[in-house]
């Protein structure tokens, strides 16, 4: 600020500001108290911080010598500093106070005003209070206008009001007779009357009119009555179908002053067309007899067609189009059907004929063309989006019922087809043959048709029932070979213990093989297309067993009748004649004279184990140790008679049939040149020799043959003893029937055995 603006003030005092002279009394009321001391800590602090500041700064100035000259500079500029502060802090605080003025002068004229529009208010609420008294005094004119206006109404439409009873009368008569429109016409006139006096008379209800109520709800249901017979009346009557459905869709367009409850006659009259038409179809209780579900899906296959054909000619042009008569009927239909399927498997449990009579029908027919997927069934029936009749659940339930039953009935079956097969194999006449001589039964055929049927049936409903039944009959023809098996062997031991001997029990344990032999080549009609063909294995296996125990059940019976002969052999006279193997080649050729009546390749099966049954129980004779040579001579004899055996063995089985390459009777020609060998000491040779052709021969067998030549001393054996285990050993080839391990042998002395031999 330039200080020349204003007059120099007095020593230490701070000149006055132009215009802020006042008198004294004005500067003590605007003059405000302080207090004696400071009133925040913070003002003390700011106080202590400035004189801080302002001693640093002077002692700053003033510190060389040469600055106190200009003292008197500073102290002038710093008190006119000071005094224009002070004189803006005047000027605030003056326009402050002069604000605080006009405000304070404001209040005082708004509370004025106030205390006088309180005034006015009380004066205004005493009118209104003398005003209210006067309208009270008002009130009985008031209610003596209104009654005459009412009577004024009244009086003019009492004539009409008179005629409602009639009316009302004259509508129900129109109802019982069927004429719905013209009822509903009538109907609508009385309601027109009666809106017409509810708003005049304040909302009274005339007693007049309470029977419109239950005339309008006689005529609603009327309207669902031709609804819910909507079929019928569209062949019969189509006037009064149309009447019905036009009163419910006209009724679904008005509206009204009066406080009623909806009629909803529009819904009520679609309700009645589905409910009418589940009635029809699906109305009584489903109580069918076992087996004649099959009748009434046939039934319903021609009705449900005939009824949406009905419908799409006959009823949808009774019905707006937004109806959707044809779809309606179709859903309507399914809807029905489906709740009476759930019905009927919450029920009694069905027979295998009822469920899978069933589950084609629902699977097949009922979406096929004949029905739901017609041609002449339009796209107006929307079927695509119908729900399945029967849930994945259902249909499990459908097919694991059917497959328990039908296992059931396909055990007795068998069962029974067995027990007629196995009460024949005690008759007094031989089996049956074919027209090439053959042992013949019906039984493999039997079996494998009820199987087959029953596989092939199952495909016309699914793959997945065709799987189950599948697996059924292969489980089920496992258990019968299982049970076929278990009867050959009851068959067996009652004819050995003589408890009901069979007189012709070889060839019909032979028959039987053939039963085999037709099962196993004709198992594969059982396997559909697509099916794994590891699922056979399991029947394979046991046909395979079923052969098996067949031929054993042969054989065993072949070795009754040469156990005798063989009880002779070897012996002196075996020696010196052949008698002794005329007489088993003579009962064996009788024995398996019926062998031709088997069919290949059983027979070859069987031939070869019956030459292997006869080697067997010649190297179980030689191996008995009753015969020792005495000496050379009759290790000759002994070697010939073997060579002479094994050829007339060979020419026995090549003459019933088996070919020679299979045959077991040139071991006899080996063990003639262990007999046969004159040198003792070459026996290592011809021993090592014997193990590579029979790997399963052993020590026993070889001491026995020792014994045999009665040559060998204890050195000369363990040295042949010694030459099966030189070498490497021989491997079982896959082709390799065993011999030697099939036949026992007397326990060796110990002088005869090797240190390290199974029997040292």
């Amino acid at each position: 600020m330039n200080p020349m603006c204003f007059p120099k003030p007095a020593p230490g005092s701070c000149p006055m500001l132009p215009g802020s002279a006042m008198d004294s009394a004005t500067k003590d009321e605007m003059q405000p108290s302080l207090p004696p001391g400071p009133e925040w800590p913070e003002q003390e602090r700011a106080e202590q911080l400035a004189r801080g500041a302002a001693l640093k700064w002077a002692s700053g100035i003033f510190y060389r010598p040469e600055q106190l000259a200009r003292l008197g500079q500073y102290h002038s500029r710093e008190v006119q500093r000071t005094c224009s502060l002070e004189a803006r802090i005047k000027s605030v605080v003056q326009s402050y106070l002069e604000g605080v003025k006009t405000g304070v002068w404001q209040l005082a004229q708004a509370f004025e005003a106030v205390q006088g529009t309180r005034e006015a208010l009380d004066q205004a609420h005493g009118l209104l209070q003398g005003m209210v008294e006067a309208t009270e005094t008002l009130k009985p004119l008031r209610e003596q206008v209104a009654q005459h206006r009412q009577l004024q109404v009244l009086s003019q439409l009492l004539p009409r009001l008179r005629a409602v009873p009639a009316a009302v009368a004259h509508t129900r008569t129109l109802i019982g007779a069927q004429r719905l429109l013209e009822a509903y016409v009538c109907l609508r006139e009385l309601e027109q009357l009666q809106e017409e006096t509810w708003a005049p008379l304040g909302g009274l209800e005339l007693p007049v009119f309470e029977g419109l109520g239950p005339l309008a709800e006689a005529l609603g249901q009327a309207v669902e009555a031709a609804a819910g017979v909507a079929g019928r009346l569209a062949r019969e009557d189509p006037a009064l179908l149309v009447a019905a459905v036009r009163v419910a869709e006209v009724d679904a367009r008005h509206t009204t002053s009066l406080e009623l409850p909806p009629r909803d006659w529009q819904r009520r009259c679609l309700q009645a067309l589905q409910e009418g038409l589940e009635r029809t179809h699906f109305g009584t209780p489903l109580l069918l007899e076992p087996g004649a579900l099959a009748g009434w899906l046939e039934a319903l296959r021609v009705a449900l067609p005939a009824e949406l054909a009905t419908a799409e000619a006959l009823v949808a042009p009774c019905c707006p189009p937004h109806y959707k008569v044809v779809r309606l009927w179709a859903h309507t239909l399914h809807s029905g059907l489906r709740r009476c399927l759930q019905q009927l498997l919450e029920g009694p449990k069905l027979g295998a004929a009822d469920a899978f009579a069933l589950l084609h029908w629902t699977l097949h027919v009922y979406l096929g063309p004949e029905m739901m997927g017609s041609l002449e069934l339009g796209p107006e029936a929307d079927v695509s989006q119908l729900e399945p009749l029967l849930t994945p659940e259902n249909i499990e339930q459908l097919e694991a019922m059917f497959v328990t039953q039908i296992q059931v009935n396909v055990a007795q079956w068998l069962q029974k087809a067995l027990d007629g097969e196995v009460a024949e194999w005690n008759r007094e006449q031989e089996p049956g043959t074919d027209s090439s001589g053959f042992y013949h039964s019906p039984l493999p055929a039997i079996v494998l048709q009820i199987l087959e049927e029953n596989i092939r049936v199952t495909s016309l409903v699914s793959e997945s029932l065709q799987r189950r039944v599948h697996g059924m009959a292969l489980s089920e023809l496992g258990t019968f070979l299982r049970s076929f098996s278990d009867a050959l062997i009851r068959f067996s031991r009652d004819h050995i213990r003589g408890e009901a001997m069979a007189p012709h029990y070889v060839p019909y344990l032979l028959a039987t093989l053939n039963y085999q032999s037709a099962l196993s080549s004709s198992v594969s009609v059982l396997q559909p297309d697509g099916a794994a063909s590891g699922d056979l294995a399991p029947v394979e296996a046991g046909l395979d067993e079923l052969q098996r125990r067949i031929c054993r059940l042969v054989l065993e019976a072949l070795l009754a009748e040469l156990q005798p002969l063989f009880e002779a052999l070897p012996s002196r006279r075996w020696l010196s004649s052949p008698e002794l193997l005329d007489d088993v080649c003579e009962r064996t050729v009788r024995f398996c004279q019926d062998f031709r009546r088997v069919r290949n390749p059983a027979v070859q099966l069987l031939l070869a184990e019956a030459e292997r049954t006869v080697v067997l129980q010649y190297l179980r004779a030689l191996m008995q140790g009753r015969l020792v040579c005495r000496g050379a001579d009759e290790r000759i004899q002994a070697a010939q008679r073997l060579q002479n055996d094994a050829a007339q063995l060979r020419e026995l089985f090549l003459g019933l049939g088996l070919e020679e390459s299979v045959q077991c009777a040139p071991v006899l020609l080996s063990l003639r040149d262990l007999l046969n060998l004159r040198d003792p000491m070459l026996l290592g040779l011809e021993v090592a020799g014997l193990r590579q052709k029979f790997p399963d021969v052993s020590e026993d067998h070889v001491s026995a043959l020792l014994d045999l030549r009665g040559d060998v001393s204890r050195e000369q054996r363990l040295a042949a003893l010694s030459s099966l285990q030189a070498g490497p050993q021989p491997s079982l080839s896959a082709g390799h029937r065993a011999l030697f391990s099939l036949v026992p042998v007397p326990t060796p002395a110990l002088s005869s055995c090797l240190p390290s031999g199974p029997c040292a």
